[in-house]
């Protein structure tokens, strides 16, 4: 999706390409594209932890279009505690000050911060959902199978490959906005 690619691209319109999605190919058209490869994880890198699933996750990073705010009013409307697993670049800092700080309330919206693979199987099973409120075309969305891995899961936005990656009634469920993400997380 950066306009600057389409230009680089034009000089090679031969050059086969493999997106990671079917929707990463949407920014261009004009590619040469002879595959999708989706996302793949190591089998035993993240595994389901037996342990009681007690809140909604947020597992990614704090940016306008991962849409953490969205999460936060989901979990809220459920009446439901959300943790909030994220990477805070310097970028988005503002966002995160002017708009998420305010809605942590340490209680039923917590933040847990930057984690690693080591922490994400017990992050990630002890949830009883992933939400993924999106706000941009994602061109894979790799926490999906994470939760996945985990037995978790994701509740999500049509954005990008989500539809591609989850498999609805199974895998999580496609909503298209946050009054309809509220009763999939039932």
């Amino acid at each position: 999706d950066l306009p600057e690619l389409t230009r680089v691209y034009s000089c090679f319109k031969e050059a086969s390409l493999v997106s990671i999605s079917d929707a990463q190919r949407r920014p261009l058209p004009g590619g040469n594209f002879v595959g999708t490869v989706h996302h793949g994880l190591p089998p035993d890198l993240l595994t389901p932890q037996s342990m009681p699933r007690e809140y909604l996750a947020f597992l990614g990073r704090i940016c306008p279009e991962k849409s953490p705010d969205r999460a936060i009013r989901i979990a809220r409307a459920a009446g439901m505690k959300l943790k909030i697993a994220a990477k805070l670049d310097r970028a988005d800092r503002e966002y995160f000050e002017t708009i998420i700080r305010p809605m942590i309330d340490g209680d039923q919206i917590e933040m847990i911060g930057e984690i690693g693979d080591a922490e994400k199987p017990a992050f990630l099973s002890g949830a009883k959902a992933m939400l993924l409120p999106i706000d941009w075309p994602e061109p894979f969305g790799l926490v999906m199978i994470e939760a996945m891995a985990c037995g978790t899961p994701t509740i999500a936005f049509p954005a990008g490959s989500v539809p591609e990656v989850i498999d609805p009634g199974v895998t999580g469920y496609v909503v298209n906005d946050q009054t309809r993400a509220t009763p999939a997380v039932g």
